[in-house]
């Protein structure tokens, strides 16, 4: 049987593979799970997505499987401790981010009643194309977040699935 046309980015790393078929672009509604995607988009600045993905199991045990509630708690220890763990990014600044969002996070849960609800009325509720990102990126500023550049938000969204960007031919495309 054939391999399924994929988009180029994907390449034939078992996981970059795994990530494009599986999880890239799936629409995700679960509060941990997009507070986990933009902690990485905003880890990745600078660097591969594949240095990422490959710390990805990392980030999840030091940052409590991105329970908004625990790493909401996180102090000046935890910082120090996090940046001598080699199984994510060690930029202090990135690490600080995550701390904050995730307060900025409970901001937004007790506004919207969700982060969920918060990020998907930029779309309507349903996935996009489009530069929606520079006005989502400018809000989540405003709020207080940190490492969430237009670029870092237009790469959340496509891995939230707010935006579909597969490209024509990948068989992922549309599906959802």
């Amino acid at each position: 049987m054939a391999e399924p046309t994929r988009c180029e980015w994907a390449g034939t790393d078992p996981r970059m593979v795994a990530y494009h078929d599986d999880e890239w672009g799936v629409p995700t509604r679960d509060d941990c799970a997009l507070f986990e995607l933009v902690t990485l988009e905003g880890a990745q600045a600078g660097l591969s997505w594949s240095t990422i993905l490959n710390k990805r199991a990392g980030y999840r045990a030091a940052f409590a499987g991105f329970d908004v509630e625990r790493v909401a708690r996180y102090g000046d220890a935890d910082v120090e401790r996090l940046v001598h763990d080699a199984s994510i990014v060690r930029h202090r600044g990135k690490i600080e981010s995550t701390i904050n969002n995730a307060r900025e996070i409970q901001g937004v849960q007790e506004e919207f009643g969700t982060f969920d609800a918060y990020v998907w009325a930029f779309v309507d509720g349903a996935p996009i194309a489009t530069e929606v990102s520079i006005a989502l990126s400018k809000d989540l500023k405003r709020r207080g977040f940190r490492f969430v550049g237009p670029t870092t938000v237009y790469a959340f969204m496509q891995a939230a699935g707010l935006v579909d960007d597969h490209v024509v031919g990948c068989f992922r495309r549309g599906v959802g």
